[in-house]
């Protein structure tokens, strides 16, 4: 039987395009590992004798160093060939999250030296990922550009809700440093699937320093209100979530539910990302932003639920409803970015919304130790909610978001 002629055509998938195929396998690879790792992480600290705030500041040590570095690994990706920064920096995590892994089973790691080999990685990721976000508009054409977005972070999302899940299992079952070592498997997989792409050196030799070219991404980011607006909201929500969801956490419910318990929450969390990606798949509205800062008002639903219960079932709905929202969000975001930003450029746009959106992260996770203890983990709980969520709203009342909208041939419901 043939189509009708008022059949709606099906519109063929990205994975057509072997570099895409390429590019998802490392990036849901990585995701699969990055997901076990943070779970394992914390509880190898608590482990060893450490207190709330000695957890906070370990993850603000990865979070400072991978800050540091973004923009020079922003500047980079608009230099040189972004699959070398990519593949280049895979295998490297490889060998230092694997380090870190031997000396959790070897029994001879401290709090201090978790520190230290968690900074590096952060070091490595930070030269990645902008490199990594802005492969996408490389490999695929412009007109499955919005597709190629949302389907990668399907990929992304699917692979870490099972890491989530598996990491509280096999922390449980066979100690934090193993969970660890298969985030380095994970990486070494990655570092493969790049080097098998197929695209050209898409980097011209620049005669201006990297100084320069620095100057030159910020003052793209400046050119659209919308832009460095929310890049600022960010900067609010992983000041205040990175600390509840990174150390209160693991104590909330991990220490006061179970330890597989919080593996589950996060695994219902990356579940909300999932849904949330297939979701997007379908949903295309004409005002990208608008609608999806509504959405990511949801997110305020997971810390309500770690403080006000002590059973898991309200605080696996809230952080599925939290990971819902935010990864409708985030695909309308990164649409927006690569929609309106020109590709020369893409790395180094991306280096300044990682860096504005996380530079507070460390502030964060350190401070959230004393601050929680002073105040009472549910009482700060309540208000990390109010600030996420808050502030999400308050988005809609900025011109700049309100009106920018999806380009034509991405397709509108």
């Amino acid at each position: 039987m043939t189509a009708t002629a008022d059949a709606p055509a099906k519109r063929p998938t990205p994975l057509r395009h072997r570099n895409f195929r390429r590019l998802v396998t490392g990036t849901a690879s990585s995701s699969l590992g990055n997901a076990i790792t943070p779970v394992a992480l914390a509880f190898a600290v608590l482990d060893l004798g450490g207190t709330a705030t000695q957890l906070g500041l370990v993850e603000a040590v990865f979070a400072a160093c991978q800050v540091l570095t973004t923009l020079a690994g922003g500047v980079l990706g608009d230099r040189v060939s972004r699959k070398v920064m990519m593949e280049g920096t895979a295998a490297i995590s490889a060998v230092v999250i694997g380090s870190l892994a031997a000396t959790v089973i070897l029994g001879v790691a401290t709090i201090p030296s978790i520190a230290v080999m968690g900074g590096l990685a952060g070091i490595v990721a930070a030269l990645n990922q902008p490199s990594a976000m802005a492969m996408t508009k490389v490999v695929v054409p412009e007109e499955d550009l919005g597709a190629a977005i949302s389907l990668r972070s399907l990929l992304q999302t699917t692979a870490a809700t099972v890491g989530y899940a598996l990491g509280g299992v096999l922390v449980a079952a066979v100690g934090p440093g193993w969970a660890i070592s298969i985030d380095a498997v994970t990486f070494a997989i990655a570092a493969i699937a790049y080097s098998g792409m197929r695209v050209p050196h898409d980097r011209e030799p620049r005669k201006a320093s990297m100084l320069a070219d620095l100057g030159e991404g910020f003052r793209e980011v400046m050119r659209h209100s919308w832009l460095w607006f929310l890049i600022l909201q960010a900067l609010l929500y992983h000041l205040f979530w990175s600390g509840a969801h990174s150390v209160l956490g693991p104590i909330v419910v991990g220490e006061g539910i179970g330890r597989a318990s919080w593996g589950f929450a996060l695994a219902a969390l990356m579940a909300g990302f999932f849904v949330g990606g297939l979701f997007c798949l379908r949903f295309r509205p004409r005002r990208l932003l608008s609608v999806g800062v509504v959405f990511l008002a949801m997110t305020g639903l997971f810390p309500i639920s770690m403080a006000v219960s002590d059973t898991l079932w309200p605080i696996l709905l809230g952080a599925f409803l939290h990971g819902f929202g935010l990864q409708v969000f985030d695909v309308f975001w990164q649409i927006a970015i690569q929609q309106e930003i020109p590709e020369d450029k893409l790395s180094r746009v991306y280096s300044f919304d990682i860096v504005g959106s996380f530079v507070a992260r460390p502030v964060g996770l350190a401070l959230v130790g004393p601050v929680a203890v002073a105040v009472g983990f549910d009482t700060w709980l309540l208000v990390v909610a109010a600030v996420i969520s808050g502030s999400a709203l308050l988005s809609m009342s900025f011109a700049g978001v309100r009106r920018l909208e999806r380009a034509p041939e991405q397709g509108l419901v």
